[in-house]
């Protein structure tokens, strides 16, 4: 069903034109929902500090992740203290949890452990990001600037910059879901619009800032041990993934001369278990770094030379530029460290 659907989203043939009047009900709730936030019937919830969403309005990954971790290493570098919040997707609990080395998975969510691991700076979880917002800040006084790792639609709390990731998928076939990709209008996002848009994939299809993908020459085992890709491409392997897209995955592994004799596709943040490997015991596998945070952490898995390929993933510079441009002015010489409700 969920194929059949992305199939649908690409064009607006029979099945996106059934699906029409329900998704222009989702317009009409997302309109009316952004509407009582403006009217301030709805509370939005501002802290002292810039906070920055990553997000898109689309279903579906487009690159959020990727872009939030070289966001948060750029403003690291820039000698800013940064934390980061996030819901958590498909993790177990909705209270708010802060990610360290030692929280496992299916209590922080797959996407805040590898930011967390990536980049070493303070991450938070939670169902209301705007409790992860204010437990951060509670915990981390000295912080400068806070990245939200997805929450476009979270209009609970109030940003100063947004970004918005497309892949090469870009809208598909413009329409609101069910009968397209969209969670929202676009372009004409209601109220207010986004300070900058990113593509990810290799071929955007509208205006907007440009990025890089490409593999790290090496894997690297759950001991830490580093496999160079070339090494590998003597013999056949195996490739696995529970990401939005595997076959990206797979394909740049081919393009890096890899002899993949088998890949295997979950779902986006499948929570994996040893069965889902066990006819694998012998050979070598290869995962991205997302699913590594899960597999890693599997019992039971002895007999598998389990490899991640990290993902380098670099945002043009003057990507970055706009962002310092924008940031820049809303850093407090004195911050206050607790959030107001704005009504």
């Amino acid at each position: 069903m969920k194929q059949l659907l992305l199939t649908a989203w690409r064009t607006r043939g029979w099945i996106a034109r059934l699906l029409w009047p329900l998704g222009k009900f989702h317009e009409f709730l997302v309109w009316l929902r952004r509407l009582l936030y403006l009217r301030k019937l709805l509370t939005t919830i501002r802290f002292d500090v810039p906070v920055i969403v990553v997000g898109n309005v689309v279903a579906g990954g487009a690159g959020k992740t990727p872009l939030v971790i070289a966001l948060v290493r750029h403003l690291l570098t820039s000698g800013l203290t940064v934390g980061v919040v996030s819901r958590g997707y498909a993790r177990s609990g909705r209270y708010s949890l802060e990610v360290t080395p030692d929280t496992l998975v299916q209590h922080s969510g797959d996407e805040p452990a590898l930011i967390r691991r990536k980049t070493d700076a303070p991450v938070f979880v939670s169902h209301r990001r705007t409790d992860a917002v204010r437990d951060l800040l509670a915990a981390y006084p000295a912080t400068s600037v806070v990245v939200c790792d997805d929450g476009l639609q979270h209009y609970a709390l109030q940003r100063d910059i947004e970004i918005v990731v497309f892949d090469d998928s870009g809208v598909g076939n413009g329409w609101l879901m069910p009968a397209g990709p969209l969670r929202e209008p676009w372009p004409n996002r209601q109220f207010q619009g986004v300070d900058l848009v990113l593509h990810t994939g290799c071929k955007p299809a509208f205006e907007g800032f440009s990025s890089s993908r490409q593999l790290a020459i090496h894997a690297l085992a759950a001991d830490g041990r580093q496999v160079f890709l070339a090494n590998l491409a003597h013999y056949p392997v195996v490739a696995i993934a529970g990401i939005a897209h595997p076959d990206n995955f797979f394909d740049m592994l081919r393009a890096n001369g890899l002899n993949l004799k088998q890949t295997l596709a979950w779902p986006d943040h499948h929570i994996f278990k040893v069965s889902d490997l066990a006819a694998l015991a012998g050979q070598t596998v290869l995962c991205t770094e997302k699913d590594a945070v899960k597999l890693f952490a599997l019992r039971g898995l002895d007999g598998l030379d389990l490899l991640a390929v990290p993902l380098k993933f670099t945002p043009e510079p003057a990507f970055f530029d706009a962002l310092d441009a924008l940031l820049t002015p809303l850093i407090s010489k004195l911050p206050s460290r607790h959030g107001h409700e704005t009504y």
